[in-house]
């Protein structure tokens, strides 16, 4: 595929583990993503932003295949996904994991079992072991032993974004799909599931492809960011050069009182 204008060199270089080209996903008449080009490198914390209603979601769902695209290809692993057999998507799918926006738990199922749903889909295990793997899961994500038989109404906000990034974990995956992971939590502890993230990218060494408005995550735990306007990636970079954008959207959003808020707070 060729390179995304504005690359740099580094960046033509390096490993994309998800590549989306010439993307066009769209609604009735109304286009949400109009020829968008983006890569994920492997072993980044990408964020991706955009203005509210713009659709930041859209591409996470048209890439695993939950809304359909119109035009474009996307890869994953350097697979392009339109050309792959049931088997072979399947085989992609065990590499991903998602955290979707509300955590999206079973509510009938134990954080146990809802860890242990796609264990069972994929994986031919004892109950034994799958009941050992999803208590690592569940330590994993910093959870204590006894939320494992808790159900999701007994959990708080927080505690029910890390039983979902413990389902995500399941299968050990080489990507991680998170969508709005901070959204509705105060910021303490949006600031510990930051650094939770950030642990688990390193010591596992994820893809992570992040969808925020959080500008703490941005400017704490992001290698890059994308940023989203009118359909198409309008600046992409490390924050320094969000930082540096004369985009009117980009400067409102990264020079803000907010985000001087953020800077200050993170000087």
């Amino acid at each position: 595929m060729p390179a995304i204008p504005g690359q740099t060199v580094d960046e033509r270089d390096r490993e994309a583990v998800i590549r989306v080209r010439d993307l066009v996903v769209g609604f009735g008449e109304r286009l949400i993503m109009k020829h968008l080009d983006l890569d994920v490198y492997r072993g980044e914390i990408l964020g991706f932003v955009g203005p509210s209603g713009q659709g930041k979601s859209v591409l996470t769902r048209a890439i695993l295949g939950l809304v359909p695209k119109r035009e474009g290809t996307i890869e994953v692993f350097g697979e392009d996904l339109d050309g792959l057999s049931p088997k072979a998507r399947q085989e992609i799918e065990r590499r991903w994991g998602v955290l979707f926006q509300q955590g999206a738990l079973f509510s009938s199922l134990t954080v146990r079992q809802n860890v242990q749903v796609p264990m069972r889909e994929y994986l031919s295990l004892s109950d034994r072991l799958l009941d050992e793997l999803a208590m690592l899961k569940i330590e994993m994500v910093g959870l204590k032993p006894d939320a494992a038989d808790k159900l999701p109404s007994e959990l708080s906000g927080g505690m029910i974004k890390r039983a979902a990034l413990a389902r995500a974990l399941a299968l050990d995956p080489e990507i991680l799909f998170l969508d709005e992971p901070t959204s509705g939590l105060d910021p303490i502890g949006a600031g510990e599931f930051d650094e939770l993230i950030a642990t688990l990218q390193r010591t596992l060494g994820l893809s992570v492809f992040m969808v925020t408005h959080d500008l703490d995550s941005l400017y704490t735990v992001c290698d890059r960011i994308a940023a989203l306007g009118d359909g198409r990636i309008i600046a992409q970079g490390t924050i320094d050069v969000m930082l540096a954008s004369d985009h009117p959207w980009i400067r409102a959003y990264f020079h803000g009182k907010r985000a001087r808020a953020a800077m200050s707070g993170g000087a």
